[in-house]
């Protein structure tokens, strides 16, 4: 294939899914994000990893890992998706949006050119064999955008579900529809990033000038293909930080997915394109957590601040600690079957 020299594994290309001929000039539309990228032939899509290849898409990254490591789930984070177990976490190369502060943009922003002799060629039998042997409860498509990986990721989740591991998309939810329900018939969890609730918001953080697809992924994987969700929103001074951006945040988590839907705060740090900004104030984050408690929501966490009681979780009804966290792990636990151990109120918890 003419982007990549006869050193490069070819076992790491496939024709993609989700796509289309145009039927002119050789180009292709792929449809796996709504970028609806229009691909030219040798030409990759914005992710970095899609390309036409004499008028047929592939992906030049099945089975490509550039990170595997066994993380505690509160990693991820997912606070109420099987709470204190393990799980097998794999990453490639390459994403589908390009954040000014992303701390993976080593691999998040590569592309596949070039870039395979960083990589380890992972088949999905093998990973699962490796999640199997490291006592892991499940899978993580994590560190860098799953939706990117679809075709390992199917494969991959069916070999998981058939082993009873439980499976986890670590995502900014910038997907199409018919992907997700696609995907969503393999997954467990999503654990969706909403890093604003404003175009602007998008457009400084991420460079996307629409975000309301990422919302309407998050409330088809709640309402129609069950999947447990819980929401990151990473606080960035002077970008996403005001009252009335998290406000509408909340009350959209509320309305849309309902007030058991577990919203992290978390706190940024300076990095890359937005290193001239400053730490999220710990009051920015207090005030978020207010914030979410008016509008109802009943399970808000803060996240980049070990020790914080905000990291614990409180039963809604009889105000006890039933989960005591710092940091990743937890260090008191007092729930049965996902109910309050004191007095069995429901806190939305798998396990």
């Amino acid at each position: 294939m003419n982007q990549f020299s006869h050193k490069q594994p070819s076992e790491n290309f496939r024709v993609a899914l989700f796509w289309r001929s145009e039927k002119r000039n050789g180009i292709v539309r792929c449809e796996l994000c709504p970028w609806n990228c229009r691909i030219k032939e040798g030409r990759f899509g914005y992710c970095g990893v899609r390309f036409n290849h004499e008028g047929t898409l592939f992906t030049a990254i099945y089975g490509a890992v550039s990170s595997k490591a066994v993380d505690p789930i509160e990693k991820k984070p997912l606070y109420h998706f099987y709470p204190g177990s393990s799980v097998y976490s794999l990453g490639t190369i390459g994403c589908n949006l390009k954040c000014k502060h992303c701390q993976n943009w080593e691999i998040a922003h590569a592309r596949a050119q070039g870039y395979f002799h960083y990589l380890e060629h992972l088949p999905p039998v093998k990973a699962v064999e490796e999640a199997v042997d490291s006592f892991s409860s499940g899978i993580a498509l994590t560190y860098n955008e799953p939706t990117i990986w679809i075709e390992y990721a199917l494969d991959l989740f069916k070999l998981a579900k058939q082993k009873g591991l439980y499976t986890v998309y670590v995502t900014n939810g910038y997907i199409n529809e018919d992907p997700l329900r696609e995907i969503g018939k393999y997954l467990d969890a999503y654990r969706v990033d909403v890093k604003g609730i404003s175009d602007n918001s998008y457009l400084q953080i991420a460079n996307l000038k629409k975000y309301q697809a990422i919302l309407r992924a998050a409330e088809i994987a709640y309402h129609e293909l069950k999947l447990h969700v819980e929401i990151v929103t990473n606080i960035i001074p002077t970008v996403n930080d005001s009252e009335t951006e998290l406000r509408e945040i909340a009350i959209w988590i509320r309305e849309k997915l309902g007030p058991k839907v577990p919203w992290h705060v978390t706190r940024f740090y300076p990095y890359l394109g937005f290193s001239h900004l400053y730490p999220t104030p710990l009051e920015t984050l207090e005030m978020a957590y207010r914030v979410g408690k008016e509008e109802g929501l009943e399970f808000i966490y803060m996240g980049n601040v070990a020790g914080h009681p905000y990291e614990n979780t409180v039963c809604p009804n009889c105000e006890k600690t039933v989960i005591k966290r710092r940091g990743f792990y937890i260090e008191e636990k007092f729930t049965v079957d996902g109910q309050c151990g004191y007095c069995g109120y429901d806190l939305n918890i798998v396990e």
